[in-house]
């Protein structure tokens, strides 16, 4: 009924070369079926993409499509003229045999250059050279290892049967032991819950690819991910034989763009700008008069009349949106004292520039919020429902409601929050994701547990301000 949440090396160079090398005639004559030439692709005005719902290549946030590699193929269809498609695989294995069968044209997620590959598919477009490294505390007074052999005596915890285990294994024969490897066989686990962990100081040590580290450290600011444990492995995206104008086009974009700002802004975007959200206790902004929360306190009051939400609970979301600074602009592009995504506000009767319109981007906010309330008027308790809303409103409907029909297969309560924020977490697990139940795919929802509990707190700081 389950399915391990992480794939060994070993395991997916096994199926690789057993779908390419055992099954080649098969898949040639598929190949030489489909019509894939770049400039009949063009005619038909479509590419679609063959990619895994994560972290770094496709997710949807706030309803908003976005990540590394999805971006990255928007650009090179937008400029050729093209709609982008999206087909999500299960898992990294049956990437390439979803390309050979016709059911997209082009994969976008970082395939290893393998010779075993190379009569099989043509690597194209973006090129990843990535490693692994270690991922440590760095808070001050932590001693942080600079050395892999300072491992020995020390405890690394990973994923069981994935890459990383394979790697620690392999290390730790070559120094003749020594390091404890602590394996995690749950399936409700992945490696950036373990990331999650280390930065909390629950665990010390682990393993992932520096592109994970990268971003996840984009969320912590006290790891450390310096230390590289394994060689560079050279990743591309890729096409089927059968279509090397596509490759060509492919290539061609990807030499013009490299330094280009869609590439060094989809780096930033995902790699460095920071994705920590506004917590801890209110402060009173500078300027604001006495007796008053924040600048527009008056606006917060108008919007709120009449509402199923107090002014102040109101106030609150736009204090963890932006903390009241009007012209703030997320990672994400969510934007204004609301944090407002492009496509919400336009949905909702304003413009991407009247984001920064405190009293039109408050406006719309309230009507984003009664649409969720909507949505989940069948939660009989007003208290949980708000709870709800608030949810949505942080990391869209989708995935909640995602979280509650899990709740529902595996035996939570959907009416309750404290039960179905524990599928919310689920959600960073291929092994809840891409249950048949869900439709939203990945979702890191540990960020907005956090939201809905700092909410919750702030709210009731405003409603005791004197």
């Amino acid at each position: 009924m389950t399915r391990r949440s992480s794939i060994s090396v070993l395991v997916f160079l096994l199926v690789v070369v057993f779908a390419f090398g055992c099954s080649r005639n098969r898949h040639e004559i598929v190949d030489s079926a489909v019509v894939d030439d770049f400039q009949l692709l063009k005619d038909s005005g479509r590419l679609t993409i063959l990619t895994l719902s994560s972290s770094t290549s496709y997710f949807l946030y706030k309803d908003e499509a976005m990540g590394y590699h999805y971006d990255l193929a928007e650009d090179f269809c937008l400029q050729h003229g093209l709609t982008l498609d999206v087909k999500i695989a299960p898992n990294v294995s049956l990437l390439l045999d979803m390309l050979h069968r016709g059911e997209g044209d082009l994969i976008a997620y970082p395939v290893p250059y393998l010779n075993e590959l190379k009569d099989s598919i043509s690597y194209c477009g973006t090129e990843l050279i990535s490693h692994q490294v270690l991922v440590q505390r760095a808070n001050k007074g932590d001693t942080i290892l600079s050395d892999v052999s300072q491992l020995i005596g020390k405890t690394v915890y990973t994923i069981a049967g994935s890459k990383y285990q394979q790697r620690l294994n392999n290390y730790n024969d070559e120094i003749g032991g020594g390091i404890t490897i602590k394996t995690i066989e749950q399936d409700s686990v992945t490696t950036e819950d373990l990331i999650e962990k280390v930065a909390q100081g629950e665990i010390s040590y682990t393993i992932t690819d520096n592109y994970i580290a990268r971003l996840n450290k984009t969320y912590y600011n006290n790891i450390n991910i310096s230390l590289p444990i394994s060689f560079d492995q050279r990743s591309f995206w890729a096409v089927r034989k059968g279509s090397p104008s596509l490759a060509k086009a492919l290539d061609e974009w990807a030499q013009a763009k490299t330094n280009a700002p869609v590439f060094k802004g989809a780096m930033k975007k995902y790699f460095e700008l920071s994705k920590r959200p506004f917590s801890g206790n209110y402060e009173i902004p500078a300027g604001v008069p006495r007796g008053h929360i924040s600048p527009y306190d008056e606006l917060f009051r108008k919007h709120a009349e009449g509402k199923n939400y107090t002014w102040q609970m109101l106030a609150a979301i736009s204090y963890h949106e932006s903390r009241f600074i009007n012209n703030l602009r997320s990672w994400a592009g969510a934007a204004g004292i609301m944090g407002l995504m492009p496509r919400t506000a336009k949905i909702y009767g304003i413009t991407s520039e009247e984001r920064m319109n405190p009293d039109l981007s408050i406006g719309a906010a309230t009507r984003l919020l009664a649409k969720l309330e909507d949505i989940y008027t069948d939660v009989t308790d007003p208290t949980e429902r708000m709870l709800f809303v608030l949810a949505a409103y942080n990391g869209g409907n989708g995935h909640i409601d995602d979280a509650r029909r899990l709740a529902q297969k595996y035996g939570g309560n959907p009416q309750t929050w404290e039960s179905v924020q524990e599928f919310v977490l689920m959600k960073r697990n291929p092994e809840y994701y891409n249950d048949p139940v869900c439709r939203s795919g990945y979702f890191r929802g540990s960020e907005t547990i956090a939201y809905v509990r700092n909410v919750l707190k702030t709210a009731q700081q405003f409603e005791q301000h004197k």
